[in-house]
C-alpha cells in the first residue's frame, strides 16, 4: 500500500488500512461515511487510532499548519474522523444520534485545513 494517495508519514503507516475511508476531505464527507458504518466498524477504527492521536498531534505540531505535506495533511483527516466516530463509539453505540428520527443537518463552512 505505497500509492502516494494513500501514504501517511513513516511513523504512521500502519494507520494505512483506514485511509481510502477516513482521510476525507471535509466534514461531510467523513459524516456520510460514519453514517455508512456499522457500529463495529467505527470502533475498529476507532480503536485504531484513539491510541496513536496524542503522538499523531505531537507530530502534527511540529509543522505549519498553513503548510502540510501531503500524508500529513491525511493524518490529520484521520484525526478528524476520529473526532467524529468518538461519540457514536463511546456514547451512542451506534453511527447515528439517539432519537434523531430523520433529521439531519449539512455544513456550511468548513475550516481552511
Amino acid at each position: 500500500m505505497t500509492n502516494q494517495a494513500t501514504t501517511l508519514p513513516e511513523s504512521f503507516r500502519e494507520l494505512e488500512p483506514y485511509v481510502a475511508d477516513w482521510a476525507l476531505p471535509t466534514r461531510q464527507e467523513r459524516y456520510d461515511m460514519r453514517l455508512s458504518k456499522t457500529i463495529d466498524e467505527l470502533g475498529e477504527f476507532y480503536d485504531a487510532i484513539a491510541p496513536r492521536a496524542e503522538e499523531a498531534i505531537g507530530y502534527l505540531n511540529e509543522l505549519d499548519l498553513n503548510d502540510l505535506p501531503d500524508d500529513a495533511t491525511r493524518l490529520l483527516h484521520l484525526l478528524y474522523s476520529m473526532v467524529l466516530v468518538s461519540y457514536p463509539v463511546n456514547v451512542f453505540k451506534q453511527p447515528r444520534i439517539p432519537d434523531s428520527g430523520a433529521a439531519f443537518f449539512d455544513t456550511v463552512a468548513e475550516p481552511s485545513v
